[in-house]
């Protein structure tokens, strides 16, 4: 029997996808963070499907950080086609870039042939006391990127909460 994992904080999926967002196709991206989170030692408050659009993407974000979660996880939205503004919604919500957390990703994906994970802008950073990072859209992306991020978000989370009063 598997050991259950420590929890490790909470946690919010933002599911960026135009074609998700207005009913034309089923949520795959949601459901496969939220089961990789659980395994992480995350409790997922809820998944969010918001359209490529710079407003939707920040206000998504932004009521995640407010609403106090530990972690948000954006999937979608950060190639580069005029309708990937992810990382533009998610810069000027940040008040500190981990540059590093972001290199990691795309490393993972372009070591494992996951061209669209190594070629995305996603960003990662601290807005407030919650971490928020940008994964690429693909399953494949999904899966590598937490696989990079899990213990990554631990460490950044439990050094969060060791400042809390």
């Amino acid at each position: 029997m598997e050991q259950p994992h420590a929890l490790v904080g909470r946690a919010l999926v933002v599911v960026v996808d135009d074609r998700t967002a207005h009913g034309d196709e089923e949520d795959h991206s949601g459901p496969l963070v939220t089961e990789l989170l659980g395994e992480a030692g995350f409790v997922v408050d809820g998944v969010v499907v918001v359209s490529s659009d710079e407003v939707e993407i920040r206000n998504a974000l932004n009521t995640a950080v407010i609403g106090g979660v530990d972690l948000v996880v954006s999937v979608g939205g950060t190639g580069v086609t005029p309708r990937d503004v992810t990382p533009e919604a998610t810069l000027d919500l940040l008040d500190r870039e981990l540059l590093g957390i972001s290199e990691a990703l795309r490393s993972s994906g372009l070591s494992a042939g996951i061209i669209d994970a190594g070629v995305s802008r996603g960003l990662a950073g601290i807005s407030g006391s919650t971490l928020v990072v940008n994964l690429a859209g693909s399953r494949a992306a999904v899966r590598d990127g937490m696989a990079t991020l899990g213990p990554l978000a631990g460490q950044i989370i439990a050094q969060l909460s060791s400042l809390e009063i």
